[in-house]
């Protein structure tokens, strides 16, 4: 829905908001929010909203500190879970004093990589984003425990799945801040859930998958629940993806879409695709960009640790869905919810793209279960593997020229910098795996 700054400051009046969250995301994908009263709104659409962002992680030095908030007005939401006091959201790009925008803006960066896009003749990149989310009882304090709210299991009803009306109060809500939701489920672990809402171009989808998350989280919380997008929570259970469907279209045409090709596919489909796979070791620090993330990307628990492609099965790490037409689209499934969803649609559609400019070659489908196979198989197959960890991934993603280019020198630094100091800790930390394994046998 559009919205003019008239339209929004008189809904505020009438619906007696006050207060607005002026809302950002950081590098690493945390929302990030200053919040305004009514009476600095008309201040805050005219642009003139200014921060600290040295106080932001990836962002800037304390000398070169002030940055300003451009609210995008067509994400106007009054929140219906504040009833006194009513509060408001804005999403803003993130812009320089001079008025250029701040490199390091991943919503900026992703934009860059649209216009990019724009520039080849393709007016939208559309996806469909599927986040899973795990449910945790919280103790007295409201603190979460590693205690699940149920035992339930793909496709569950009640009294299997407990977080069935968590799940429902959530898609209410969602539908109430205008969210279109397709479908809701319990997923194949215990505690687990999806919720999957309708596709959306590529800025519009990754505002909702950051405005899920808030939504998730505080709902559970009222059903005193704790709700995580971590990867991984739990061992010898499946973890939680992000899948990414996307498309690529041309006013109402749909460019993946070939009726004449055997399996539909464009060939502007099969340039992407084969762009995918080129540069996915090397987008995987963005795509899966935590320590734990490559807790979910191992065989066995059905995440897609393989970089190959199908139409007929889901082991592979792109699948095409059967759907045809419009509906003709690249469903990417290494991705998980801990990423930031603005860096990780710029680097795909990055790949992508490349992928178009120099007509890369497409491998062959793998259509056999890829878990099954040996390793002599994989490597006869020509079927690389997602890197193993997360210094594998830097390491991968800080030789990629196509990778490092749609990140930006600014963004890259600081994401880099960031990561190594997390893989670092992670390294010289003794785990608990680590005494019960050695306490007694040394």
């Amino acid at each position: 829905m559009s919205f003019s700054k008239d339209d929004i400051l008189r809904i505020a009046k009438e619906e007696n908001v006050r207060f607005i969250r002026l809302q950002f995301t950081d590098l690493l994908g945390t929302i990030k929010n200053v919040e305004i009263p009514f009476s600095q709104l008309e201040k805050a659409l005219d642009n003139k909203m200014m921060f600290d962002g040295s106080s932001i992680e990836g962002y800037v030095r304390i000398e070169e500190s002030d940055m300003y908030l451009y609210p995008d007005l067509s994400t106007w939401v009054i929140f219906p879970w504040v009833t006194d006091s009513r509060v408001a959201r804005l999403i803003c790009d993130v812009y320089m004093p001079d008025g250029t925008p701040f490199a390091g803006d991943p919503r900026g960066i992703l934009k860059r990589c649209l216009k990019e896009a724009e520039d080849m003749g393709f007016t939208a990149m559309n996806v469909g984003p599927e986040p899973e989310f795990f449910l945790f009882r919280t103790d007295e304090k409201g603190n979460p425990t590693t205690e699940l709210n149920d035992q339930g299991g793909y496709f569950d009803l009640a009294p299997m799945d407990l977080g069935e009306n968590c799940r429902r109060e959530i898609v209410l809500t969602l539908e109430e801040m205008g969210f279109e939701v397709e479908a809701s489920h319990h997923e194949v672990a215990s505690g687990q859930h999806e919720i999957d809402f309708k596709y959306a171009n590529a800025i519009k989808a990754a505002d909702q998958i950051q405005t899920f998350k808030l939504v998730v989280k505080t709902v559970a919380r009222q059903h005193g629940l704790h709700a995580t997008f971590m990867p991984k929570p739990l061992f010898g259970m499946n973890g939680s993806g992000m899948h990414a469907h996307q498309s690529l279209f041309k006013d109402s045409e749909n460019m993946f879409y070939d009726e004449s090709d055997k399996l539909g596919l464009s060939k502007t489909a099969r340039y992407y695709m084969a762009g995918i796979l080129k540069h996915a070791r090397a987008f995987a620090a963005i795509t899966n960009p935590t320590v734990n993330s490559y807790k979910r990307l191992v065989p066995g628990y059905e995440a897609p640790c393989y970089v190959a492609w199908s139409a007929s099965n889901r082991s592979p790490m792109i699948r095409i869905p059967a759907s045809r037409g419009l509906s003709t689209r690249v469903e990417v499934r290494n991705p998980d919810p801990a990423a930031n969803p603005y860096l990780a649609l710029a680097v795909m559609l990055k790949a992508g793209l490349d992928g178009i400019k120099r007509q890369l070659e497409l491998p062959a489908p793998i259509d056999r279960n890829i878990y099954i196979m040996s390793e002599e198989e994989r490597i006869e197959e020509g079927i690389p593997s997602l890197p193993s960890d997360l210094k594998e991934a830097l390491s991968e993603m800080i030789r990629s020229q196509v990778i490092t280019d749609a990140l930006g020198e600014h963004a890259l630094a600081h994401f880099y910098e960031l990561k190594e100091i997390e893989w670092d800790i992670y390294r010289t930390q003794v785990h608990e795996w680590e005494r019960n394994q050695y306490m007694t046998l040394y």
